[in-house]
């Protein structure tokens, strides 16, 4: 399921995505060379990642599954709606969960946040912004959606959180920019392969 929806936002922003993407990395690769700054990665692949996620999230939230049903302000009346493990439930519920993980993640990695105050006011300002923006759109407004996507922006912090401590323990002999890239590329391998359905992992 995960991997259809990934493959459907692709196919449906991949020449956004290529013509960013080219953009960008142009640019950043004539800055970095004229200014004769060393270049790092691992560090520009989580930029460009980082791009990437944002694409596919004004996709997601302006395009897809436009809905013209009533808008929700009860808190839990949408999310206690579907039945625990249904198709409904992954969509809606571990879904809105699933889309504010990178956001967590990023603003946690740039930004360098160490409390969970903080990413719990950028995730809810972030999604409160986007359902009113969908509302004004001709979609819907729904309470539920920006407390799962809180609770998605935390989980995306503690991932943060949790490999800085773990960085932070390794040898220094490990904490090279080389082993980061290596690993990286490695991880985008392994996710590229799943895409393409070589790997099987039920999700």
């Amino acid at each position: 399921m995960i991997r259809n929806t990934v493959l459907n936002i692709f196919g449906e922003t991949w020449p956004t995505i290529v013509i960013t993407i080219v953009i960008v990395a142009s640019m950043r690769i004539v800055y970095l060379i004229k200014y004769h700054h060393k270049i790092i990665v691992y560090k520009e692949l989580l930029t460009l990642l980082f791009i990437i996620y944002i694409l596919c999230l004004f996709y997601v939230v302006t395009f897809q599954d436009i809905s013209w049903n009533t808008s929700n302000f009860i808190l839990f009346k949408e999310m206690f709606r579907y039945e625990f493990g249904s198709h409904l439930f992954i969509k809606n519920v571990i879904g809105n969960v699933l889309l504010f993980i990178p956001y967590g993640f990023f603003a946690a990695y740039y930004l360098k946040l160490k409390n969970v105050t903080s990413i719990l006011g950028l995730s809810f300002l972030v999604s409160t912004t986007i359902e009113t923006t969908q509302l004004l759109i001709g979609r819907v407004f729904d309470i539920d959606d920006i407390i799962l996507n809180v609770f998605g922006g935390l989980f995306g912090f503690y991932i943060y959180f949790l490999l800085d401590k773990l960085n932070k323990k390794l040898p220094s002999i490990l904490k090279n920019p080389v082993i980061y890239t290596i690993i990286m590329v490695s991880l985008l391998v392994i996710v590229v392969i799943y895409l393409s359905g070589f790997i099987e992992l039920g999700v």
